[in-house]
């Protein structure tokens, strides 16, 4: 039997994901649209997290291009070598997803990288095509006009639409007379029409207004949730923004089919759904006293680490970010015990599916946030194992919620210092989250807990470009004149200097000698010396 090359991936050990060489911000794109069906939403998470905290406006072109590049893969028992792109290498859930999520921000894509994308989706000769990618590349193709088959035509294949117009006739059936859209009723149709001719004229100044017709995807209401949410808090940038570049987004501009607006203009879909988010769902409203008891009992110590979650912390899966602050201050969460705390983490990490990313990080803000800023002395150990358990699976949560807010609050001292810097060197961290909190850092304003916060992460050899890595040199050299009594500044430029030599170059050399020549701390010789060790 014949053997795979030593040097291809996956001859020795467990072979790397297919985007392994990408850049982390795609990594952390790709890596989150394989959470199975949320994959598409968690993806919108990251482009969020990323716009927000330090990074680069996302590059869809480069994306798109690294999609479509073909790479050598071992196919077969033959081991006989293929050229393939990395889109057909993706598995089946991530590429779903990401034809999701390119519909949800098509109008910010670059439409030639798109294209070639869909041309490749298009020439897979996989032995089992898949009817949801089909109808999905089909859709897109649409929105660029240039779809494969007849206008008007369905993208669902055969079989889906008899199934559909099942569906549509025992729902009908129920009473809620729900008709199959490819067989309406003419005389049904005309006598509504002349009942409602203000309605009439309406549609069709909409049909001549609106040229791409009902070409135009729908958004998951979901999404529109969390991006209600996240417009509520300034520091956040939409994904919009972010995907747009800065610009204004074309994304709003983009007509919504079923979507009832006002004289004004007003969405009052939106104003309907603002106000139900003002209250709890019924299902949770009736499970309160439930959930109090359960906190209750956890204060008690009466329940034990290894119990399952309660099935009623299922119910915070129907709840919008909103509803979720509001839910918080109900329960009281900020007043749990560290005791309460990690318990409390123990069920909300065991939950499945996991929660979403806005949601996760309002229970991060109300569980740790305020509990941080009013630490007077080093933090327990509950309150350590919760945060650091906690950050491990919800890391761009913790860090939107705390990581910025506790460096740049006024109060900040040792003891939230200390802790910040335990979270930083969590060993179950990966290196793409020790980028994310890189970036975020190298964005504030730097003061003596800073240093000390960064200090304690790039002891751990972050992987950074070097653009990054650029930034971290210029940041760094700036603060030589104002820094030269800080033993946190010296400490931070040794690590540097040591751990990082072989990325430094000569011109950022020479700044490091002229931040460093004014320097009076007794780590000055050591630093002289790192210094006489990267160059003349």
């Amino acid at each position: 039997m014949a053997t795979p090359d030593a040097g291809l991936p996956g001859a020795e050990g467990v072979e790397p994901a297919p985007w392994a060489q990408l850049e982390a911000p795609a990594r952390l794109l790709l890596q989150a649209l394989q959470a199975g069906p949320e994959g598409a939403r968690r993806g919108l998470g990251v482009l969020r997290a990323l716009g927000s905290r330090g990074w680069e406006p996302f590059d869809w072109g480069r994306l798109l291009e690294a999609l479509c590049r073909e790479e050598p893969v071992v196919q077969g028992p033959d081991g006989r070598l293929e050229l393939k792109p990395l889109l057909l290498r993706l598995p089946r859930i991530c590429q779903r997803n990401l034809m999701s999520l390119l519909m949800a921000v098509r109008p910010s894509l670059p439409e030639s990288g798109l294209l070639s994308v869909l041309q490749i989706a298009q020439q897979d000769l996989a032995p089992d095509p898949d009817a949801w990618l089909r109808a999905l590349g089909e859709l897109l193709r649409r929105d660029l006009g240039v779809g494969t088959s007849m206008e008007g035509a369905s993208p669902l294949s055969e079989k889906c639409q008899r199934q559909l117009q099942s569906l549509c006739r025992g729902l009908g059936l129920g009473g809620r007379r729900l008709k199959s859209p490819q067989a309406p009723d003419p005389e049904e149709e005309e006598n509504r029409d002349s009942q409602q001719p203000g309605k009439r004229r309406k549609d069709s100044e909409e049909e001549a207004a609106s040229p791409e017709g009902n070409r135009v995807p729908k958004r998951l209401r979901c999404w529109e949730e969390e991006e209600d949410h996240e417009k509520e808090r300034p520091e956040h940038k939409s994904l919009e923004f972010l995907a747009d570049g800065g610009s204004a987004s074309p994304i709003k501009d983009q007509p919504v089919m079923g979507v009832k607006t006002g004289e004004d203009g007003s969405n009052l879909d939106d104003a309907k759904g603002l106000a139900e988010s003002l209250e709890l769902p019924k299902a949770i409203q009736d499970q309160l006293p439930r959930l109090q008891q359960l906190l209750k009992t956890l204060e008690e110590g009466l329940e034990g680490l290894e119990d399952a979650p309660p099935v009623e912390l299922q119910l915070l899966h129907e709840c919008s970010p909103s509803q979720m602050d509001l839910l918080c201050a109900q329960l009281q969460l900020p007043q749990l015990s560290d005791l309460g705390l990690l318990r409390l983490c123990t069920w909300l990490l065991a939950l499945s599916p996991d929660l979403s990313l806005s949601n996760a990080t309002v229970l991060t803000r109300s569980l740790f946030l305020g509990r941080i800023l009013s630490l007077t002395s080093s933090a327990s150990r509950l309150l350590t194992t919760a945060l650091t358990s906690f950050c491990a699976k919800y890391t761009y949560p913790v860090c939107s919620a705390l990581l910025d807010p506790v460096l740049q609050a006024p109060g900040t001292g040792p003891a939230q210092t200390e802790l910040l810097c335990c979270l930083v060197k969590t060993e179950s961290l990966e290196p793409d989250a020790q980028v994310l909190m890189l970036g975020q850092i190298l964005e504030l304003p730097w003061k003596e807990e800073t240093f000390l916060v960064l200090q304690s992460l790039l002891e751990r050899q972050v992987e950074m470009t070097p653009e990054k890595f650029s930034v971290l040199m210029e940041k760094l050299c700036k603060k030589g004149l104002a820094a030269t009594t800080s033993m946190a500044y010296a400490k931070l430029m040794l690590t540097v200097m040591t751990k990082y030599q072989a990325n430094i170059t000569e011109t950022q050399r020479l700044g490091l000698a002229m931040a460093l020549e004014p320097n009076t701390t007794f780590l000055r010789k050591s630093l002289k010396a790192a210094l006489k060790h990267l160059g003349p």
